[in-house]
């Protein structure tokens, strides 16, 4: 069975695919034919943010696709610079105009911090105005998921203490070489799914020898085991990419990482991430 077809369950029931497609750095005008090529070739989940300023192009490709709409799992974010309720819902209600797509099946708080602080201040009230937005839009219908993005245990804390609905994920830097096992645990206890943007570091782990051997032990490429390593760890991967090729290349992933060597990947340090520690998720904080 190719993982294109297996799917987890969230704590409410909603099922979302193992697999989907990240739309970090697709231009909105290139989003659309990046979507129906995914789709094409068989992926229905589909992960896309204000920040990044696709959602209209996202929608798009969603709508002219050729699938019914719950078919498909659509994501978006909230900015990680909105840290008030009334702000939050008219982001909330402005993703779902962008997207034109009737509903979004997840919506998450990109991160704890705006950008520009990220991991500096306190921002737990902020976070939890912006969680109750995300609830009240959820409980009318908008989304049928909610969850955060970029958040430790601390600030996790602060939404199941103050929340009414459980984060029902939480999306992290999560690859080969950077593997949070504490906070996987944390997460696993609490029934929060675990999804892993860049399971390739950006592409930086392309480079990396200890990895490349590894691959070639299952004769595979190394975002192939680097894919097949965080589905192993039991968390959702977002490997991101506008190529068709690398979309099916990607989902191939129909093979077996023993366990040895799925305890020494989890034991890599590779977090060189060279020009794109600019981005404060690389930056090491």
């Amino acid at each position: 069975m190719s993982v294109l077809n297996e799917t987890y369950t969230l704590s409410n029931g909603v099922e979302i695919p193992k697999l989907g497609l990240g739309t970090w750095f697709i231009d909105d005008d290139k989003a659309a034919d990046a979507v129906r090529a995914a789709i094409e070739t068989g992926y229905r989940n589909i992960d896309t943010a204000q920040a990044y300023g696709n959602e209209r192009g996202v929608g798009e490709g969603v709508r002219t696709s050729g699938m019914t709409r719950e078919d498909l799992f659509v994501s978006t974010k909230l900015a990680a610079e909105i840290k008030d309720y009334a702000a939050a819902g008219a982001a909330i209600d402005e993703s779902l105009v962008k997207l034109d797509i009737d509903y979004v099946d997840l919506m998450l708080i990109h991160a704890p911090q705006p950008w520009d602080d990220f991991r500096g201040g306190d921002y737990s009230e902020g976070n939890r105005q912006a969680w109750r937005a995300l609830e009240d839009a959820h409980k009318a219908g908008k989304i049928r998921a909610i969850g955060v993005s970029n958040f430790v245990q601390t600030d996790l804390e602060n939404i199941l203490a103050h929340g009414t609905v459980a984060p029902h994920v939480n999306q992290v830097l999560l690859h080969a070489g950077n593997t949070p096992d504490e906070l996987l645990a944390f997460c696993e206890e609490r029934d929060i799914l675990v999804q892993a943007y860049s399971p390739i570091a950006h592409g930086t782990l392309l480079d990396s020898r200890r990895i490349k051997t590894i691959a070639e032990k299952y004769a595979v490429s190394v975002p192939q085991l680097c894919v097949r390593y965080t589905l192993q760890l039991g968390t959702q991967p977002l490997p991101k990419t506008a190529n068709p090729e690398h979309m099916r290349s990607n989902a191939a992933v129909d093979f077996e990482i023993s366990e040895d060597d799925m305890a020494t990947l989890r034991t890599l340090d590779e977090r060189d991430y060279g020009e794109h520690a600019a981005f404060p998720v690389y930056s090491g904080k």
